[in-house]
């Protein structure tokens, strides 16, 4: 019998890979706040931060497109901005 070739990982789920993201994120904004970092490794961890930051925007943009789809199938683009209720 052949080995079969091993399949490229599953991708993490959308929700827990935003929700990784923005964990790293706020550590590195921590990380970068204590202000204890070489000049180099300040620039690593922006430059990751960078990263991070967009994949998450990007995330959001995902969502808000879901939710349009949701509210107008037909036309997304006609579906009124989500506003959440603040005190």
């Amino acid at each position: 019998m052949s080995p079969t070739p091993s399949s490229p990982a599953p991708e993490p789920a959308p929700i827990a890979d935003f929700e990784r993201s923005l964990d790293e994120l706020e550590n590195l904004v921590a990380r970068l706040e204590k202000g204890d970092l070489s000049l180099d490794d300040s620039l690593a961890t922006f430059e990751r931060g960078i990263a991070l930051y967009r994949r998450c925007q990007g995330a959001l943009e995902q969502a808000e497109l879901r939710v349009k789809l949701l509210l107008d199938p037909a036309q997304p683009e006609r579906a009124a901005d989500f506003e959440p209720d603040t005190p």
